[in-house]
């Protein structure tokens, strides 16, 4: 079964063709540490980690790199607002990183490389840029001369007056061209720096994934993956820069981008303040959770985020939980099964599947297949003991009120105050509790 997947250099559903089928590239654009990563940040981590699966799954061999930025004016500003060195903010959200994604049971990627280690690709693709006349020096800032570069606006399917009219183009007098993007500027005393031909100073944002991109994969690779946010002038820079540099006609064969996740239908930002972080999560519900409801909309949709979608996916696991055990052997996923996610990675269409296999799985039909194609996905990651352990230490009610909720009940019941006692039970049950009467005794238990 062939995989399809929407390419946005062309804007088609096309289907996906390797350059070489014994090794597959991936690259996809990480975090910029410079705070705790958010759940925006998480949905590229789930849903490309589901595309690494799945590739793995019909390839040899698969390449996924996945960067860290850890030199950029973000980071050199927050640094300073906390009082504390780069290199300690970088290490200190780097490692908060990499706990986020162990929570969410992603995968490593094949490479994982800092920006900061690789510095001299960065100063040698910079010089080859100006020796071919797609980059300007002047007053120790190199610019990428954008007017250049013909296919500029490619990727996001505009034109040049049309994206610098739509977005925040820095200004700056050592610039030929108000939309010219930077390539290697100068540091303060008091900033990170590296010695270059230009001075002492730091790359561009844009630069850092072209060299490592080169580094890892190639002049070429198939698939270049991140937010649609990233769109432009990230991802459209880099197309312009890696192209002029390395002489070729593409950078990626495809390039694949996910939606935003919404609060209210309004775009999650800190200017909203909406902002949840990953780490908010830890002390409140597993990371299952987490990742069903990251992946419970197709990647290329906004997806809502709200206390029902969690409620949601938590009783969902809930139920699978029920029927799972860590003793059934694994099987291989039948292509039937993973044919949604060959359709353009539709995670709702797969979790739709696991519903049907669950069906067949509680009457005893096909269990392996369903506990296996769940793992597949990267759920049903712990036993059934862990899981109710950890149900029980996340709870949202404590045992001791649960008992004491039932004896007001059973008061209300007494007193024939029938509406009070079903409120009770309401609020019981919404906060993960089922009670049962039973012989004259109130019974509970968690969904």
């Amino acid at each position: 079964m062939d995989i399809f997947l929407t390419n946005n250099l062309t804007n088609k559903r096309e289907q996906f063709v390797p350059r070489d089928k014994k090794n597959i590239g991936m690259y996809v654009c990480g975090p910029t540490v410079y705070d705790d990563p958010h759940i925006g940040n998480a949905r590229p981590l789930v849903i490309f980690d589901i595309l690494f699966k799945l590739l793995k799954n019909k390839f040899p061999k698969v390449s996924y790199v996945r960067n860290i930025t850890d030199i950029d004016d973000k980071i050199i500003k927050s640094s300073k607002e906390q009082k504390i060195s780069t290199k300690e903010l970088t290490e200190k959200v780097s490692s908060s990183f990499m706990e986020d994604c162990i929570f969410l049971n992603c995968e490593n990627p094949t490479h994982q490389p800092k920006a900061t280690e690789h510095i001299d690709l960065m100063i040698k693709m910079t010089s080859q840029l100006i020796q071919k006349g797609f980059a300007y020096e002047n007053n120790k800032h190199v610019y990428f001369e954008v007017k250049k570069f013909s296919d500029y606006g490619k990727l996001s399917n505009k034109k040049l007056e049309d994206l610098i009219a739509g977005s925040r183009v820095e200004v700056s007098d050592n610039k030929k061209n108000s939309e010219d993007f930077v390539l290697w500027k100068p540091s303060d005393e008091d900033e990170p720096s590296w010695d270059s031909p230009w001075g002492k100073g730091r790359p561009g944002w844009h630069l850092e994934c072209s060299a490592m991109s080169k580094k890892f994969l190639g002049n070429e690779f198939d698939i270049h993956g991140g937010g649609m946010d990233l769109i432009f002038p990230h991802h459209e820079n880099e197309v312009a820069q890696s192209r002029c540099a390395n002489d070729t006609k593409v950078v990626a064969n495809y390039w694949i981008h996910n939606a935003f996740i919404t609060m209210s239908n309004e775009k999650m930002a800190k200017s909203q303040g909406n902002i949840l972080k990953i780490k908010d999560f830890k002390n409140k519900i597993s990371g299952q959770v987490l990742r069903l409801a990251l992946m419970s909309a197709h990647y290329r949709q906004p997806l809502d985020w709200n206390d029902k979608l969690i409620k949601d996916c938590q009783n969902t696991l809930d139920k699978w939980y029920r029927i799972y055990s860590s003793n059934v052997k694994s099987v291989q996923v039948t292509e039937d099964v993973l044919k949604p996610l060959y359709e353009d990675l539709n995670t709702p269409g797969y979790i739709a599947n696991l519903h049907q296999l669950y069906e067949k799985a509680s009457k005893g039909e096909s269990k392996e297949l369903f506990i296996s194609a769940c793992k597949f996905i990267g759920l049903l990651n712990e036993d059934n003991e862990q899981w109710e352990k950890y149900r029980k230490d996340k709870a949202l009610i404590s045992e001791t009120e649960i008992n004491s909720k039932i004896d007001l009940r059973n008061k209300a019941r007494a007193d024939k105050n029938y509406k009070e006692a079903d409120k009770i039970r309401d609020e019981l049950s919404d906060k993960g509790v089922l009670i049962e009467d039973k012989d004259g005794k109130t019974f509970w238990k968690f969904k």
